[in-house]
């Protein structure tokens, strides 16, 4: 058997570093290098599992020494670029999570996943601004954080109170709105490209009881349902979180009977149990809809709505994804998505955003476009004999929706590197480039959507003289 060599900067590690370091050829490396998305087959020079903020600081640092390549991972599900011929920092180990109920906050570690803090949170009442369970808190938080509740509480990156990080030059910090504003502005939608984060502070919200579901109908009645939908979105209350899902179901066993195997369209909501206005705009949506084929809405803890909606944690997979904003749902878009049904697109999501989202403070963060309504995601699933069909098939949905798209997209939902500068407004990337420079100017982050620091005013003009 022939050993690889391991590289100099595990010499480095070793002296400092008290998590598990993997090469080429260790147990470990094939386990620790991968992914959430297996359309990626990253190859770093090695793997460092952090055990704790020292570890962060000292991998920081070791891969600026050695001029390798530095990125990071948690769970992998915001993973869109391969560490290959670098140094891989995973914070799997760190999700330690603490509640304060007094100041409704959570301190969570960077490995920690939304299952943890809601269930480190739900003993109080309290629920966080929470997506999938499986998914890591710290990137999705990083790149805006959609949730269940973002309509009424905001985006995850607004309940960011504090965090600590480490910089590009490998110094810890934490960060607020009162020590170094700008950075902690930037973290709060901007994804990975400023710091590692370490831990973060996150306000908590008081949500006892939620009224939550999925109600099917039949794909012959999408049209009437996204056409009513797009007209009854446009001032329902705040506390209505509400998203339309268009697909074929899967001819499975675990498939409900009325639905398996069927086009459907499912109509999902979730809102506060208390929110008794919310409800009566909510039942003018559900009763011109008609009888579903199947589903329903149920009073329960934010928690057990969360795992509901959210289904069983999805293993790796490869899935090719296209995200776009709207302004409106007109017509052609609404026959676009209606054709999906009996294509090899997986499925479409229309999401409704605005609410609390649309409002935020004066000092929010760069998440988003605030003042776009709506979303529309689709999915082709690979790996099989019949990808090029499914890629063309979503290429050519892509190509009839986008005619009506704003242009703009969301960081957590954008797997094209080369549409970061989407994610944002004009405004909030050009001083998200300018925070880059200030804080890392060699662009040390940069396996990531990455942000590339806006150039040296002084130097550009010097070379133009």
């Amino acid at each position: 058997m022939t050993l690889t060599p391991a590289p100099p900067v595990t010499a480095t590690l070793h002296r400092q570093f008290t998590g598990d370091v993997h090469i080429p050829g260790d147990d470990g490396y094939d386990r620790e290098r991968h992914s959430w998305h297996t359309v990626i087959d990253p190859r770093p020079e090695l793997v460092a599992e952090a055990a704790d903020a020292r570890d962060v600081a000292v991998a920081v640092r070791a891969a600026r020494e050695h001029a390798l390549p530095f990125a990071v991972q948690a769970t992998g599900h915001g993973t869109y670029l391969p560490a290959d011929g670098g140094l891989l920092l995973k914070t799997g180990r760190m999700a330690d999570v603490v509640v304060d109920p007094e100041s409704r906050t959570a301190r969570v570690g960077p490995g920690a996943r939304w299952a943890d803090v809601v269930t480190a949170a739900a003993s109080y009442g309290l629920a966080p601004i929470s997506g999938t369970l499986s998914v890591g808190v710290t990137g999705y938080t990083l790149g805006g954080g959609a949730g269940f509740l973002s309509r009424t509480f905001g985006y995850a990156a607004d309940s960011v109170v504090s965090a600590d990080l480490v910089t590009a030059d490998g110094r810890p910090l934490t960060v607020s709105g009162e020590e170094y504003p700008d950075l902690y502005w930037a973290i709060r939608g901007g994804g990975g490209n400023f710091g590692v984060v370490t831990a973060l502070e996150l306000l908590l919200f008081d949500v006892p009881r939620v009224l939550a579901g999925m109600l099917y109908y039949p794909a012959e009645h999408a049209a009437d349902i996204l056409a009513l939908y797009s007209e009854w979105a446009v001032d329902v209350s705040d506390e209505l979180n509400t998203g339309i899902m268009i697909a074929r179901m899967p001819d499975a066993p675990q498939v409900p009977d009325p639905i398996r195997g069927r086009g459907v369209i499912g109509i999902r909501v979730f809102c506060p149990a208390e929110a008794r206005g919310a409800r009566k705009a909510l039942n003018r949506l559900l009763d011109a809809a008609g009888t579903p084929l199947t589903g329903g809405l149920t009073e329960s803890t934010f928690g057990e709505a969360s795992a509901a909606l959210a289904g069983a944690a999805h293993p790796p997979m490869a899935v090719e994804q296209r995200f776009d904003l709207f302004r409106e749902l007109p017509g052609e878009v609404i026959g676009a998505v209606v054709d999906t049904v009996d294509t090899p697109v997986a499925g479409v999501e229309i999401r409704h955003w605005g609410g609390a989202i649309a409002h935020p403070g004066a000092h929010a963060g760069p998440a988003g476009h605030r003042d776009v309504p709506f979303s529309i995601s689709c999915a082709a699933m690979l790996g099989g004999p019949d990808d090029a069909a499914a890629i063309d098939a979503l290429d050519g949905l892509t190509d009839r929706l986008r005619t009506y798209a704003t242009g703009g997209s969301f960081l957590n939902f954008l797997n094209d590197p080369a549409r970061t500068a989407a994610a944002f407004t004009p405004e909030n990337y050009r001083r998200l480039s300018e925070v880059k420079r200030t804080w890392d100017p060699e662009n040390v982050f940069r396996v990531n959507l990455n942000i590339p620091p806006a150039a040296d005013e002084r130097h550009a003009s010097a070379g133009g003289q």
